[in-house]
């Protein structure tokens, strides 16, 4: 790779890295080719985009951002380094944690950039896989605000006239 190749990667990834909302910084050496494909289609069908990177490269576009918060991130970046891009803040660590569970020892998380936060350490992906995305956390409002609704309808139509009737509330 010669120097204008490198600091067009350069440039691509310091767009990548301000474009996107959430990044994992994993650890895929080892990985077969085999494994490293299915990895990538389970990466794919989740939309989530996977690239291996030269950490020098990555430094330097770290750097290039301009954002100091992302200098902890800079003693993660040693061996082999998969870079993770989602707009769904935990779907690279289910998907971590789902291809592990098929008896993978790979990938493991080195670090992320989560919500505005940092997360160093492979110990932090059960963490980040708990973590609710945008539309988990929607859904859980909708349903919390209609809960006393649905209760309040479910009285009215529980009583017709002063009556107690049979039927069931309707959700």
């Amino acid at each position: 790779m010669n120097k204008e190749q490198k600091n067009q990667m350069i440039d691509s990834l310091t767009v990548l890295l301000k474009e996107n909302p959430h990044f994992y910084l994993t650890d895929t050496s080892g990985l077969s080719v085999e494994k490293t494909s299915q990895l990538r289609r389970m990466c794919f069908e989740k939309n989530v985009r996977m690239m291996v990177v030269k950490n020098s490269l990555l430094s330097k576009a770290i750097e290039k951002t301009g954002n100091a918060v992302y200098e902890p991130l800079h003693d993660t970046l040693k061996g082999t380094t998969a870079i993770m891009f989602s707009a769904v803040a935990n779907a690279p660590a289910k998907i971590m944690k789902e291809f592990r569970g098929k008896g993978n020892e790979k990938p493991s998380l080195k670090s992320a950039w989560v919500e505005e936060s940092i997360y160093i350490g492979a110990t932090q992906l059960e963490t980040l896989a708990a973590i609710k995305s945008k539309n988990e956390m929607i859904g859980e409002i909708i349903g919390l605000l209609q809960s006393p609704v649905r209760t309040i309808i479910g009285g009215l139509l529980n009583k017709k006239g002063g009556e107690e009737t049979a039927a069931p509330a309707q959700a």
